[in-house]
């Protein structure tokens, strides 16, 4: 259950974002406050204890990427991942390009915000258009 502190938060963010104020958005975005890393579109269902709509969360989660609310992050297989941005970013100013870390035994995926991505030297000619970085490893609660 949400507090009012949450709940408040949830809704200055929506409303900063210029965006309708609905249970769905509410419930995904508490969602991502209370996870302790990335979220998986499956996720919202199993998390949420409710049935949602794939089709309402995968609009969901594709308008809060548009609004720089969250961000992808980059698996190996074919799965998507979502995690909350940093406040500082906007729908014209999206700060997603930081290092993630993997835990290879229970899956969880975390922003390394603090972590500087390596400078990457490119051969005369090449231009880099993207870079992505995650480190995989065994997080503190699988030690």
């Amino acid at each position: 259950m949400m507090d009012i502190t949450h709940k408040t938060h949830i809704t200055e963010l929506l409303k900063a974002s210029k965006l309708s104020i609905t249970d769905t958005r509410m419930k995904i975005l508490e969602l991502f406050m209370e996870s302790n890393g990335a979220l998986e579109h499956s996720s919202f269902e199993k998390l949420a204890g409710q049935s949602f709509d794939r089709v309402t969360v995968y609009r969901t989660l594709q308008t809060f990427l548009d609004k720089g609310l969250i961000h992808t992050i980059p698996t190996t297989d074919t799965s998507i991942r979502y995690a909350l941005c940093k406040s500082d970013c906007s729908e014209h100013d999206h700060h997603d390009h930081h290092i993630h870390f993997r835990c290879e035994n229970c899956g969880t995926t975390i922003c390394l915000d603090e972590t500087e991505i390596p400078v990457i030297q490119l051969p005369k000619g090449y231009a880099a258009h993207n870079v992505d970085v995650v480190v995989s490893g065994v997080c503190k609660e699988c030690k």
